[in-house]
Protein backbone atom coordinates (compact mmCIF):
# COMPACT_ATOMS: atom_id res chain seq x y z
CA UNK A 1 0.00 0.00 0.00
CA UNK A 2 2.82 2.40 1.10
CA UNK A 3 4.23 1.80 -2.39
CA UNK A 4 1.92 2.59 -4.17
CA UNK A 5 1.26 6.24 -2.76
CA UNK A 6 4.55 6.91 -2.91
CA UNK A 7 4.58 5.90 -6.82
CA UNK A 8 1.75 8.15 -6.98
CA UNK A 9 3.48 11.17 -5.06
CA UNK A 10 6.35 10.26 -6.74
CA UNK A 11 7.92 10.12 -3.41
CA UNK A 12 11.64 8.74 -3.60
CA UNK A 13 13.89 7.70 -6.31
CA UNK A 14 12.33 6.36 -9.47
CA UNK A 15 12.00 1.98 -8.94
CA UNK A 16 11.65 0.43 -12.47
CA UNK A 17 11.24 -2.85 -10.12
CA UNK A 18 8.59 -1.69 -8.61
CA UNK A 19 4.62 -1.95 -9.78
CA UNK A 20 3.57 -2.38 -13.44
CA UNK A 21 6.56 -0.55 -15.22
CA UNK A 22 7.15 0.10 -19.17
CA UNK A 23 10.61 0.73 -19.60
CA UNK A 24 11.32 2.10 -22.69
CA UNK A 25 15.46 1.68 -24.35
CA UNK A 26 15.89 4.17 -27.15
CA UNK A 27 18.78 3.55 -29.26
CA UNK A 28 19.93 4.91 -32.93
CA UNK A 29 19.44 1.61 -34.65
CA UNK A 30 16.83 0.19 -32.33
CA UNK A 31 13.96 0.39 -30.13
CA UNK A 32 12.91 -1.66 -27.21
CA UNK A 33 9.63 -1.44 -25.44
CA UNK A 34 9.53 -3.77 -21.48
CA UNK A 35 6.28 -4.20 -19.62
CA UNK A 36 6.87 -5.15 -15.89
CA UNK A 37 4.99 -5.89 -13.37
CA UNK A 38 6.90 -5.96 -10.16
CA UNK A 39 10.48 -6.41 -11.85
CA UNK A 40 9.22 -9.77 -13.84
CA UNK A 41 9.06 -9.06 -17.69
CA UNK A 42 5.64 -9.25 -19.10
CA UNK A 43 6.12 -8.52 -22.76
CA UNK A 44 8.80 -7.42 -24.73
CA UNK A 45 8.57 -5.61 -27.75
CA UNK A 46 11.73 -4.63 -30.39
CA UNK A 47 11.59 -2.27 -33.59
CA UNK A 48 14.80 -1.72 -35.30
CA UNK A 49 15.88 1.19 -38.10
CA UNK A 50 14.11 0.24 -41.68
CA UNK A 51 11.66 -2.59 -40.32
CA UNK A 52 7.92 -1.95 -41.05
CA UNK A 53 5.68 -3.19 -38.72
CA UNK A 54 2.36 -3.68 -41.11
CA UNK A 55 0.11 -5.24 -39.14
CA UNK A 56 -2.71 -2.89 -38.59
CA UNK A 57 -1.77 -0.92 -42.07
CA UNK A 58 -4.75 -0.23 -44.47
CA UNK A 59 -4.14 -0.74 -48.58
CA UNK A 60 -5.85 0.24 -51.26
CA UNK A 61 -4.73 -3.03 -53.45
CA UNK A 62 -5.37 -4.80 -56.53
CA UNK A 63 -7.05 -8.41 -56.84
CA UNK A 64 -3.88 -10.48 -58.66
CA UNK A 65 -5.59 -14.06 -59.02
CA UNK A 66 -8.47 -15.87 -57.45
CA UNK A 67 -7.90 -19.60 -56.43
CA UNK A 68 -11.21 -21.00 -55.73
CA UNK A 69 -9.58 -24.21 -54.33
CA UNK A 70 -7.80 -22.16 -51.66
CA UNK A 71 -10.90 -19.82 -51.13
CA UNK A 72 -8.66 -17.43 -51.21
CA UNK A 73 -7.77 -14.37 -53.56
CA UNK A 74 -4.07 -12.92 -53.90
CA UNK A 75 -4.35 -8.97 -53.74
CA UNK A 76 -1.39 -6.90 -55.06
CA UNK A 77 -0.40 -3.83 -52.12
CA UNK A 78 3.26 -3.03 -53.50
CA UNK A 79 5.01 -5.37 -51.37
CA UNK A 80 7.58 -8.17 -52.62
CA UNK A 81 4.25 -10.60 -52.12
CA UNK A 82 1.23 -10.59 -52.73
CA UNK A 83 -1.28 -10.51 -49.85
CA UNK A 84 -3.36 -13.32 -48.81
CA UNK A 85 -7.68 -12.60 -48.86
CA UNK A 86 -9.64 -15.47 -47.74
CA UNK A 87 -13.23 -15.46 -48.36
CA UNK A 88 -14.01 -15.53 -45.12
CA UNK A 89 -12.12 -12.62 -44.29
CA UNK A 90 -14.24 -10.53 -47.38
CA UNK A 91 -17.28 -11.08 -45.53
CA UNK A 92 -18.66 -8.28 -43.42
CA UNK A 93 -17.65 -9.66 -39.66
CA UNK A 94 -19.82 -10.18 -36.79
CA UNK A 95 -18.01 -8.64 -33.29
CA UNK A 96 -16.23 -11.40 -32.01
CA UNK A 97 -17.33 -12.70 -28.37
CA UNK A 98 -14.82 -11.06 -26.98
CA UNK A 99 -17.32 -8.21 -27.51
CA UNK A 100 -20.77 -7.43 -26.13
CA UNK A 101 -22.71 -6.17 -29.35
CA UNK A 102 -24.77 -3.13 -28.07
CA UNK A 103 -28.34 -2.07 -30.23
CA UNK A 104 -28.31 1.85 -30.73
CA UNK A 105 -31.87 3.37 -30.71
CA UNK A 106 -32.99 4.09 -34.14
CA UNK A 107 -30.50 2.76 -36.25
CA UNK A 108 -31.60 -0.82 -37.75
CA UNK A 109 -34.92 -0.03 -37.23
CA UNK A 110 -35.04 2.48 -39.88
CA UNK A 111 -33.04 0.47 -42.45
CA UNK A 112 -33.57 -2.45 -44.13
CA UNK A 113 -30.97 -4.91 -44.01
CA UNK A 114 -28.40 -5.54 -46.36
CA UNK A 115 -28.70 -8.73 -47.99
CA UNK A 116 -26.12 -11.27 -46.51
CA UNK A 117 -22.87 -12.04 -48.16
CA UNK A 118 -21.75 -15.70 -48.88
CA UNK A 119 -17.99 -16.91 -49.89
CA UNK A 120 -19.86 -17.62 -53.25
CA UNK A 121 -20.51 -13.96 -53.90
CA UNK A 122 -16.71 -12.92 -53.20
CA UNK A 123 -15.02 -13.80 -57.06
CA UNK A 124 -18.10 -11.87 -58.38
CA UNK A 125 -17.99 -8.57 -55.69
CA UNK A 126 -13.77 -8.61 -56.37
CA UNK A 127 -12.96 -10.18 -59.55
CA UNK A 128 -9.51 -9.79 -61.07
CA UNK A 129 -8.20 -6.48 -61.44
CA UNK A 130 -10.59 -5.08 -59.29
CA UNK A 131 -9.52 -2.40 -56.30
CA UNK A 132 -10.19 -2.91 -52.47
CA UNK A 133 -9.62 -1.20 -49.54
CA UNK A 134 -8.24 -3.89 -46.88
CA UNK A 135 -6.14 -3.89 -43.96
CA UNK A 136 -3.19 -6.20 -42.67
CA UNK A 137 -4.50 -8.69 -40.51
CA UNK A 138 -0.92 -10.20 -39.96
CA UNK A 139 1.99 -9.65 -40.68
CA UNK A 140 4.67 -11.59 -43.36
CA UNK A 141 5.79 -14.80 -41.81
CA UNK A 142 8.35 -16.93 -43.05
CA UNK A 143 7.81 -17.28 -46.98
CA UNK A 144 3.97 -16.25 -46.78
CA UNK A 145 3.18 -13.13 -47.80
CA UNK A 146 0.83 -10.77 -45.17
CA UNK A 147 -3.08 -11.87 -44.55
CA UNK A 148 -5.46 -8.81 -45.22
CA UNK A 149 -8.76 -8.20 -44.37
CA UNK A 150 -12.11 -5.93 -45.92
CA UNK A 151 -13.11 -5.75 -42.61
CA UNK A 152 -11.32 -2.63 -41.84
CA UNK A 153 -10.89 -0.71 -37.93
CA UNK A 154 -9.07 2.35 -37.00
CA UNK A 155 -7.94 1.96 -33.29
CA UNK A 156 -8.36 4.77 -31.05
CA UNK A 157 -7.35 5.26 -27.12
CA UNK A 158 -10.99 4.46 -26.30
CA UNK A 159 -12.53 3.64 -28.76
CA UNK A 160 -11.76 1.47 -31.91
CA UNK A 161 -13.78 2.67 -35.16
CA UNK A 162 -15.38 0.63 -37.86
CA UNK A 163 -16.14 3.21 -40.63
CA UNK A 164 -17.86 0.26 -43.56
CA UNK A 165 -19.83 -1.56 -40.29
CA UNK A 166 -22.48 -0.43 -37.94
CA UNK A 167 -21.89 -3.00 -35.21
CA UNK A 168 -21.26 -1.68 -31.59
CA UNK A 169 -19.57 -3.22 -29.21
CA UNK A 170 -18.30 -3.05 -25.31
CA UNK A 171 -15.48 -4.93 -23.99
CA UNK A 172 -16.42 -8.13 -22.56
CA UNK A 173 -13.32 -6.95 -20.34
CA UNK A 174 -15.30 -4.94 -18.69
CA UNK A 175 -17.16 -6.56 -15.85
CA UNK A 176 -18.75 -4.28 -14.11
CA UNK A 177 -22.51 -4.62 -14.77
CA UNK A 178 -22.90 -0.55 -13.71
CA UNK A 179 -19.83 0.24 -15.79
CA UNK A 180 -20.73 -1.23 -18.84
CA UNK A 181 -24.53 0.19 -18.04
CA UNK A 182 -22.56 3.84 -18.23
CA UNK A 183 -20.92 3.22 -21.31
CA UNK A 184 -24.10 2.23 -23.41
CA UNK A 185 -25.69 5.70 -22.33
CA UNK A 186 -22.64 7.45 -23.20
CA UNK A 187 -22.97 5.31 -26.25
CA UNK A 188 -26.14 6.28 -27.45
CA UNK A 189 -24.93 9.63 -27.53
CA UNK A 190 -22.34 9.92 -29.83
CA UNK A 191 -22.71 11.21 -32.87
CA UNK A 192 -21.35 8.23 -34.77
CA UNK A 193 -21.79 8.78 -39.18
CA UNK A 194 -24.69 6.43 -40.96
CA UNK A 195 -23.05 3.11 -41.70
CA UNK A 196 -20.17 3.16 -39.08
CA UNK A 197 -19.85 1.03 -35.87
CA UNK A 198 -17.81 1.62 -33.01
CA UNK A 199 -16.22 -0.40 -29.85
CA UNK A 200 -15.04 0.38 -26.86
CA UNK A 201 -12.10 -0.54 -25.60
CA UNK A 202 -10.99 -2.34 -22.08
CA UNK A 203 -9.09 1.09 -21.33
CA UNK A 204 -12.71 2.92 -21.30
CA UNK A 205 -13.54 2.07 -18.06
CA UNK A 206 -13.95 5.30 -15.77
CA UNK A 207 -13.54 7.57 -18.50
CA UNK A 208 -16.02 10.43 -19.09
CA UNK A 209 -18.41 11.35 -22.28
CA UNK A 210 -16.18 14.30 -23.08
CA UNK A 211 -12.89 11.57 -23.84
CA UNK A 212 -14.94 9.33 -26.46
CA UNK A 213 -16.07 12.97 -28.14
CA UNK A 214 -12.43 13.77 -28.59
CA UNK A 215 -11.15 9.98 -29.99
CA UNK A 216 -14.40 9.59 -31.98
CA UNK A 217 -13.67 13.39 -33.48
CA UNK A 218 -9.48 11.94 -34.04
CA UNK A 219 -10.52 8.83 -35.40
CA UNK A 220 -12.82 10.37 -37.88
CA UNK A 221 -10.40 13.03 -38.75
CA UNK A 222 -7.62 10.01 -39.49
CA UNK A 223 -10.63 8.63 -41.84
CA UNK A 224 -10.58 11.08 -43.74
CA UNK A 225 -7.07 11.40 -44.24
CA UNK A 226 -7.59 7.71 -45.57
CA UNK A 227 -10.20 8.08 -47.85
CA UNK A 228 -7.95 11.25 -49.72
CA UNK A 229 -5.33 9.30 -50.16
CA UNK A 230 -7.53 6.39 -51.56
CA UNK A 231 -9.07 8.93 -53.94
CA UNK A 232 -5.95 9.68 -55.14
CA UNK A 233 -3.99 7.66 -55.78
CA UNK A 234 -4.12 4.33 -57.92
CA UNK A 235 -3.85 0.95 -56.69
CA UNK A 236 -1.44 -0.44 -54.79
CA UNK A 237 -0.93 2.25 -52.02
CA UNK A 238 -0.75 2.54 -48.38
CA UNK A 239 -3.44 4.79 -47.28
CA UNK A 240 -2.82 4.32 -43.61
CA UNK A 241 0.25 3.21 -41.88
CA UNK A 242 0.14 1.98 -38.29
CA UNK A 243 2.11 4.25 -35.57
CA UNK A 244 5.48 3.54 -34.82
CA UNK A 245 6.87 1.43 -31.42
CA UNK A 246 6.58 4.30 -29.32
CA UNK A 247 3.18 6.03 -30.03
CA UNK A 248 2.18 2.56 -30.01
CA UNK A 249 3.08 1.80 -26.80
CA UNK A 250 2.00 5.11 -25.56
CA UNK A 251 -1.26 4.35 -26.83
CA UNK A 252 -1.96 0.94 -26.54
CA UNK A 253 -0.18 0.47 -23.06
CA UNK A 254 -0.18 3.45 -21.24
CA UNK A 255 -3.55 2.88 -18.98
CA UNK A 256 -4.57 3.35 -15.75
CA UNK A 257 -2.95 0.32 -14.38
CA UNK A 258 0.76 1.17 -15.31
CA UNK A 259 2.63 3.32 -12.88
CA UNK A 260 5.29 4.79 -14.50
CA UNK A 261 7.27 4.80 -18.02
CA UNK A 262 10.66 4.82 -17.60
CA UNK A 263 12.77 6.02 -20.97
CA UNK A 264 16.54 6.38 -21.09
CA UNK A 265 16.51 8.89 -24.40
CA UNK A 266 15.67 12.24 -23.52
CA UNK A 267 14.02 13.12 -26.80
CA UNK A 268 11.78 9.92 -27.18
CA UNK A 269 11.22 10.57 -23.38
CA UNK A 270 9.47 14.22 -24.47
CA UNK A 271 8.24 12.98 -27.68
CA UNK A 272 5.74 10.49 -24.99
CA UNK A 273 5.08 13.11 -22.47
CA UNK A 274 3.95 14.95 -25.89
CA UNK A 275 1.26 11.75 -26.51
CA UNK A 276 0.81 11.21 -22.85
CA UNK A 277 -0.69 14.90 -22.65
CA UNK A 278 -3.26 14.31 -24.83
CA UNK A 279 -4.55 11.40 -22.73
CA UNK A 280 -4.79 13.08 -19.26
CA UNK A 281 -2.24 15.32 -16.92
CA UNK A 282 -1.87 12.43 -14.68
CA UNK A 283 -0.59 10.41 -17.54
CA UNK A 284 2.11 12.82 -18.43
CA UNK A 285 3.48 12.63 -15.12
CA UNK A 286 4.10 9.24 -14.82
CA UNK A 287 6.53 9.18 -17.95
CA UNK A 288 10.58 10.01 -16.71
CA UNK A 289 13.64 10.40 -17.89
CA UNK A 290 16.13 7.62 -16.38
CA UNK A 291 19.71 8.32 -17.13
CA UNK A 292 21.62 4.91 -15.70
CA UNK A 293 25.71 4.21 -16.22
CA UNK A 294 25.46 1.08 -17.76
CA UNK A 295 22.74 0.08 -20.31
CA UNK A 296 18.84 0.67 -18.67
CA UNK A 297 17.92 -2.57 -19.62
CA UNK A 298 21.00 -3.97 -17.44
CA UNK A 299 20.49 -1.91 -14.89
CA UNK A 300 17.39 -3.15 -13.96
CA UNK A 301 17.53 -7.17 -14.94
CA UNK A 302 15.49 -7.29 -17.69
CA UNK A 303 18.64 -8.11 -20.45
CA UNK A 304 18.76 -11.47 -18.37
CA UNK A 305 15.25 -11.74 -18.40
CA UNK A 306 15.57 -11.44 -22.61
CA UNK A 307 17.91 -13.71 -23.00
CA UNK A 308 16.03 -16.61 -20.77
CA UNK A 309 13.52 -16.01 -23.22
CA UNK A 310 15.45 -17.63 -25.68
CA UNK A 311 16.03 -20.35 -23.57
CA UNK A 312 14.15 -24.41 -24.18
CA UNK A 313 14.22 -25.13 -20.51
CA UNK A 314 12.52 -23.01 -17.88
CA UNK A 315 12.73 -23.26 -14.18
CA UNK A 316 9.73 -22.63 -12.14
CA UNK A 317 9.79 -21.54 -8.57
CA UNK A 318 8.78 -25.01 -6.93
CA UNK A 319 11.84 -26.68 -8.33
CA UNK A 320 10.12 -27.83 -10.94
CA UNK A 321 10.61 -27.02 -14.74
CA UNK A 322 8.99 -26.73 -18.10
CA UNK A 323 10.85 -27.19 -21.90
CA UNK A 324 9.60 -25.51 -24.46
CA UNK A 325 9.87 -26.27 -28.26
CA UNK A 326 8.87 -24.37 -31.12
CA UNK A 327 8.25 -27.00 -34.44
CA UNK A 328 6.80 -25.75 -37.88
CA UNK A 329 3.59 -27.77 -36.88
CA UNK A 330 2.71 -26.26 -33.32
CA UNK A 331 4.29 -25.16 -30.02
CA UNK A 332 5.00 -28.29 -27.73
CA UNK A 333 5.27 -27.31 -23.52
CA UNK A 334 6.22 -30.09 -21.84
CA UNK A 335 6.19 -29.76 -17.93
CA UNK A 336 8.18 -31.85 -15.44
CA UNK A 337 8.97 -32.12 -11.59
CA UNK A 338 12.58 -31.66 -11.86
CA UNK A 339 13.88 -30.97 -8.18
CA UNK A 340 10.31 -30.61 -6.62
CA UNK A 341 10.28 -34.28 -5.08
CA UNK A 342 10.51 -35.47 -1.86
CA UNK A 343 7.02 -33.89 -0.89
CA UNK A 344 4.82 -36.82 1.37
CA UNK A 345 1.31 -35.54 -0.67
CA UNK A 346 2.39 -35.86 -3.94
CA UNK A 347 -1.30 -35.12 -5.68
CA UNK A 348 -0.30 -31.70 -4.12
CA UNK A 349 3.35 -31.61 -5.14
CA UNK A 350 1.86 -31.79 -9.24
CA UNK A 351 -0.64 -30.03 -8.40
CA UNK A 352 1.28 -26.57 -7.44
CA UNK A 353 4.23 -27.61 -10.35
CA UNK A 354 0.99 -27.93 -12.81
CA UNK A 355 -0.20 -24.09 -12.08
CA UNK A 356 3.23 -22.29 -11.37
CA UNK A 357 3.91 -23.90 -15.14
CA UNK A 358 -0.07 -22.39 -16.40
CA UNK A 359 1.41 -19.50 -15.39
CA UNK A 360 4.89 -19.29 -16.75
CA UNK A 361 3.43 -20.88 -20.21
CA UNK A 362 1.12 -18.06 -20.53
CA UNK A 363 3.92 -15.64 -19.15
CA UNK A 364 6.19 -17.14 -22.36
CA UNK A 365 4.02 -17.51 -24.96
CA UNK A 366 3.09 -13.54 -24.81
CA UNK A 367 6.57 -13.05 -24.25
CA UNK A 368 8.31 -14.73 -27.08
CA UNK A 369 5.25 -13.80 -29.29
CA UNK A 370 4.39 -17.32 -30.39
CA UNK A 371 1.66 -18.23 -31.88
CA UNK A 372 -0.80 -20.92 -33.34
CA UNK A 373 -1.52 -23.97 -31.92
CA UNK A 374 0.12 -25.33 -28.59
CA UNK A 375 -0.04 -28.38 -26.93
CA UNK A 376 0.93 -28.52 -22.78
CA UNK A 377 1.79 -31.77 -21.75
CA UNK A 378 0.95 -31.46 -17.65
CA UNK A 379 2.02 -34.07 -15.05
CA UNK A 380 -0.77 -36.44 -14.87
CA UNK A 381 -3.56 -35.68 -11.82
CA UNK A 382 -5.45 -38.22 -10.35
CA UNK A 383 -8.52 -35.99 -9.64
CA UNK A 384 -10.56 -34.10 -12.05
CA UNK A 385 -10.67 -31.12 -9.35
CA UNK A 386 -6.93 -30.63 -9.71
CA UNK A 387 -7.42 -30.63 -13.39
CA UNK A 388 -9.95 -27.92 -13.12
CA UNK A 389 -7.82 -26.13 -10.92
CA UNK A 390 -4.74 -25.91 -13.88
CA UNK A 391 -7.41 -24.92 -16.73
CA UNK A 392 -9.07 -22.51 -14.73
CA UNK A 393 -5.14 -20.85 -13.53
CA UNK A 394 -4.56 -20.91 -17.32
CA UNK A 395 -7.15 -19.22 -18.18
CA UNK A 396 -7.38 -16.41 -15.59
CA UNK A 397 -3.30 -15.67 -16.14
CA UNK A 398 -3.98 -15.84 -20.38
CA UNK A 399 -6.68 -12.69 -19.65
CA UNK A 400 -3.59 -10.44 -19.29
CA UNK A 401 -2.63 -11.26 -23.44
CA UNK A 402 -3.94 -8.70 -25.70
CA UNK A 403 -3.87 -11.67 -28.44
CA UNK A 404 -6.65 -13.80 -28.84
CA UNK A 405 -6.32 -17.33 -27.17
CA UNK A 406 -8.70 -19.70 -26.72
CA UNK A 407 -8.13 -22.80 -24.09
CA UNK A 408 -9.36 -26.48 -24.26
CA UNK A 409 -9.97 -28.78 -20.78
CA UNK A 410 -6.95 -30.20 -20.28
CA UNK A 411 -7.93 -34.36 -22.00
CA UNK A 412 -7.71 -37.96 -20.84
CA UNK A 413 -3.88 -38.35 -21.37
CA UNK A 414 -3.19 -35.13 -19.74
CA UNK A 415 -2.66 -32.49 -22.51
CA UNK A 416 -3.88 -29.11 -23.10
CA UNK A 417 -4.98 -27.95 -26.27
CA UNK A 418 -5.03 -23.95 -26.54
CA UNK A 419 -4.30 -21.46 -29.83
CA UNK A 420 -3.03 -18.05 -29.69
CA UNK A 421 -2.96 -15.43 -32.15
CA UNK A 422 -0.08 -15.09 -34.67
CA UNK A 423 0.33 -11.58 -35.50
CA UNK A 424 3.67 -11.67 -36.62
CA UNK A 425 7.30 -13.36 -36.23
CA UNK A 426 8.20 -14.89 -32.84
CA UNK A 427 10.90 -13.01 -30.54
CA UNK A 428 12.84 -15.68 -31.76
CA UNK A 429 12.44 -15.44 -35.31
CA UNK A 430 12.75 -11.79 -35.24
CA UNK A 431 16.51 -11.54 -33.42
CA UNK A 432 18.06 -14.92 -34.69
CA UNK A 433 18.54 -16.60 -37.81
CA UNK A 434 19.08 -20.21 -38.62
CA UNK A 435 22.95 -21.11 -37.93
CA UNK A 436 25.30 -21.48 -40.83
CA UNK A 437 26.74 -24.54 -38.97
CA UNK A 438 23.98 -26.44 -38.21
CA UNK A 439 21.43 -25.14 -40.34
CA UNK A 440 19.05 -24.62 -38.03
CA UNK A 441 18.32 -28.38 -36.61
CA UNK A 442 20.31 -27.23 -33.56
CA UNK A 443 22.39 -31.18 -33.99
CA UNK A 444 26.04 -31.31 -35.59
CA UNK A 445 27.21 -35.30 -36.30
CA UNK A 446 29.46 -36.22 -33.59
CA UNK A 447 33.34 -36.94 -34.11
CA UNK A 448 32.32 -40.87 -34.51
CA UNK A 449 29.94 -40.34 -37.15
CA UNK A 450 31.98 -38.08 -39.11
CA UNK A 451 35.27 -40.68 -38.59
CA UNK A 452 32.97 -43.60 -39.70
CA UNK A 453 31.76 -41.80 -42.80
CA UNK A 454 35.36 -40.35 -43.37
CA UNK A 455 37.07 -43.96 -43.40
CA UNK A 456 34.05 -45.91 -45.53
CA UNK A 457 34.40 -42.50 -48.51
CA UNK A 458 38.22 -43.07 -48.03
CA UNK A 459 38.20 -47.04 -47.83
CA UNK A 460 36.01 -46.49 -51.65
CA UNK A 461 38.73 -43.71 -52.94
CA UNK A 462 41.33 -46.42 -52.35
CA UNK A 463 39.97 -48.87 -53.62
CA UNK A 464 39.01 -47.65 -56.81
CA UNK A 465 41.78 -45.63 -57.43
CA UNK A 466 44.45 -48.01 -56.69
CA UNK A 467 46.44 -47.78 -59.18
CA UNK A 468 45.91 -43.62 -60.39
CA UNK A 469 46.64 -42.08 -56.93
CA UNK A 470 50.15 -42.37 -53.91
CA UNK A 471 50.02 -40.19 -51.20
CA UNK A 472 46.07 -39.15 -50.59
CA UNK A 473 45.83 -35.47 -47.88
CA UNK A 474 42.53 -35.62 -45.91
CA UNK A 475 41.61 -32.39 -44.88
CA UNK A 476 39.33 -32.29 -41.13
CA UNK A 477 38.31 -30.33 -38.60
CA UNK A 478 40.38 -30.11 -35.47
CA UNK A 479 38.32 -32.06 -33.15
CA UNK A 480 37.53 -34.89 -35.78
CA UNK A 481 41.68 -34.74 -36.30
CA UNK A 482 42.40 -35.12 -32.51
CA UNK A 483 39.98 -38.40 -32.51
CA UNK A 484 41.73 -39.89 -35.34
CA UNK A 485 44.94 -39.37 -33.30
CA UNK A 486 43.64 -41.15 -30.80
CA UNK A 487 40.59 -43.97 -30.69
CA UNK A 488 40.74 -44.45 -34.33
CA UNK A 489 44.40 -44.38 -34.60
CA UNK A 490 45.05 -48.03 -35.23
CA UNK A 491 41.87 -48.61 -37.47
CA UNK A 492 43.96 -45.77 -39.79
CA UNK A 493 47.09 -47.32 -39.58
CA UNK A 494 45.54 -50.39 -40.78
CA UNK A 495 43.72 -48.60 -43.71
CA UNK A 496 47.27 -47.02 -44.41
CA UNK A 497 48.93 -50.42 -44.77
CA UNK A 498 46.48 -51.69 -47.20
CA UNK A 499 47.61 -49.00 -49.31
CA UNK A 500 50.72 -48.13 -51.86
CA UNK A 501 50.73 -44.65 -50.36
CA UNK A 502 50.79 -42.49 -47.30
CA UNK A 503 47.61 -40.96 -46.00
CA UNK A 504 48.23 -37.63 -44.45
CA UNK A 505 45.93 -36.08 -42.25
CA UNK A 506 46.02 -32.03 -42.02
CA UNK A 507 43.33 -30.21 -39.66
CA UNK A 508 41.46 -26.76 -40.39
CA UNK A 509 40.43 -24.92 -37.96
CA UNK A 510 37.67 -22.93 -40.03
CA UNK A 511 35.91 -26.23 -41.34
CA UNK A 512 32.71 -26.98 -40.17
CA UNK A 513 32.80 -30.52 -38.58
CA UNK A 514 30.91 -32.20 -40.93
CA UNK A 515 33.08 -30.82 -44.48
CA UNK A 516 36.42 -32.57 -44.59
CA UNK A 517 38.78 -33.19 -48.40
CA UNK A 518 40.49 -35.98 -50.00
CA UNK A 519 43.39 -34.73 -52.07
CA UNK A 520 45.98 -36.42 -54.28
CA UNK A 521 49.10 -35.48 -52.70
CA UNK A 522 50.92 -35.42 -55.42
CA UNK A 523 48.22 -33.08 -57.83
CA UNK A 524 46.44 -31.42 -55.42
CA UNK A 525 43.15 -32.74 -57.51
CA UNK A 526 40.15 -32.82 -54.99
CA UNK A 527 39.15 -36.84 -55.04
CA UNK A 528 36.31 -36.06 -52.43
CA UNK A 529 35.03 -32.35 -51.61
CA UNK A 530 32.04 -32.86 -48.83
Amino acid sequence: MFKKIRRALRIGNIDAREGNTIVINAEKLERRVALLEDGVLEEYEIEREGDMNIVGSIFKGRVKNIEPGLKAMFVDIGMEKNAFLHFWDAIPAALDNSMEEIHREGRSKKRARPKKITSKDIPRLYPVGSELVIQVSKGPIGNKGPRVTTNVSLPGRYLVLTPFADQFGISRKIEDPEERTRLRRIMQRLAVPEGMGIIMRTVATGKRHRHFVRDLAMLLEQLEGVEQLRDENPAPVCVFEEPKLIERTARDFLTEEIDQVVCDDAETTEQIKLIAEKISGRAKRRVHYLQTQQPLFDEIGVQKQIDEAFLRQVWLPCGGYIVIDETEALISIDVNTGRNRGSKNVDKMILETNIEAAHETARQLRLRNVGGLVVVDFIDMRHRRDQQAVYRAMKERLRRDRAKTQVLQISAVGLMEMTRQRLNESLRDTLLEPCPYCAGSGKVKTTMTMSVEIQRELNTVLSTRRDEIGDVIVVVSPDVLNRFKSEDANILMELERGHTGRLIFRSDPNLHRERYSVLDAETEKRLVDK
